[in-house]
């Protein structure tokens, strides 16, 4: 028993196992109640300046771990976990666009920003939309991160592009790899995303973004991929192939160039950036392009 004992010991200070594991970001966690006792929370990174407000879609706000302690040298860096997301309460209710928009509002307040400037991803980018056309008030700025799109739109509302499935080619390689922050793989086993609730936040509240209301300035950056990308990823075997693939590329062009000839139609000062080869979690992927864009718009944007 001894032996044993002693062997258990050794492996756990070899393994670390344990060994209570704890969060390395440098952020502050607090909780803010948003509407009939529901708390989510913010993480603060601190730091000096105009307010940031990082908000993602399916994800909480432990994902941006990684860049938001760079920020904190000219920001006062925040991120929003949504209701129904990792530590956030998990409700029934309030995930109806409104409700979505006044949860943000409502942190904003609790937490005094002064015109922040809000930073969405995916699904994140409707709470931009509603909060910069009915309260740019409170708002500095929005960036887009893959998020400047219209969920309501259907395929005949794009050009109208034929692609020759048959010969289209399967992928022989990957998009980026893009590894979670540890925080955020423990978030999301520990608090595992409820597919009632997933539908609620984006199936079920699909809304038109209200371009032309928007009051305060914008940068949307997408990511794309360039022909050159596609051929490498896809490598067509033939003429029919190569064929099917240009088709098929043409049609995503399509799709990017509406998305943003919308957005330009109702915020025609907009500043549009294509990332090639980045991935939906661009602030992971191409993290310098990312910092970059946000200390640009923030000049432009003063004080």
């Amino acid at each position: 028993m001894a032996w044993t004992a002693f062997v258990t010991a050794a492996l756990t200070l070899i393994t670390g196992q344990g060994v209570a594991w704890r969060d390395p970001s440098p952020h502050q966690v607090r909780f803010v109640t948003v509407d009939e006792g529901v708390r989510v929370e913010v993480l603060d990174w601190g730091g000096e300046g105009r307010p940031i407000l990082f908000i993602g879609c399916y994800l909480t706000g432990h994902v941006y771990d990684g860049i938001a302690p760079k920020l904190t040298d000219r920001f006062h860096v925040y991120a929003l976990t949504r209701r129904g997301i990792g530590a956030s309460d998990h409700p029934q209710n309030g995930y109806d666009p409104v409700r979505r928009a006044a949860d943000a509002l409502d942190v904003i307040h609790a937490m005094h920003m002064e015109k922040p400037i809000l930073v969405g991803n995916s699904c994140g980018g409707d709470i931009l939309h509603a909060l910069g056309a009915q309260h740019s008030e409170a708002v500095g700025g929005l960036l887009y991160l893959d998020a400047a799109e219209d969920p309501t739109l259907k395929l005949s509302d794009y050009p109208l592009v034929t692609v020759d499935q048959a010969h289209m080619p399967k992928s022989v390689r990957s998009g980026p790899k893009v590894g979670l922050p540890e925080t955020e793989t423990r978030q999301l086993a520990e608090h595992p995303l409820d597919p009632v609730i997933r539908k609620a936040i984006v199936e079920d509240n699909k809304v038109r973004p209200d371009y032309a209301h928007i009051r305060v300035p914008v940068v949307a950056v997408y990511r794309t991929k360039t022909l050159e990308q596609a051929l490498q990823e896809f490598a067509p075997r033939n003429e029919e192939e190569r064929a099917a693939l240009l088709q098929a590329y043409v049609a995503g062009r399509g799709m990017l160039e509406k998305w943003e000839s919308d957005l330009r139609a109702g915020v025609p000062d907009a500043r549009i950036v294509e990332l090639p080869g980045a991935s939906l979690y661009m602030f992971l992927s191409n993290e310098a392009d990312i910092i970059r864009e946000v200390r640009t718009f923030a000049v432009t944007l003063g004080r």
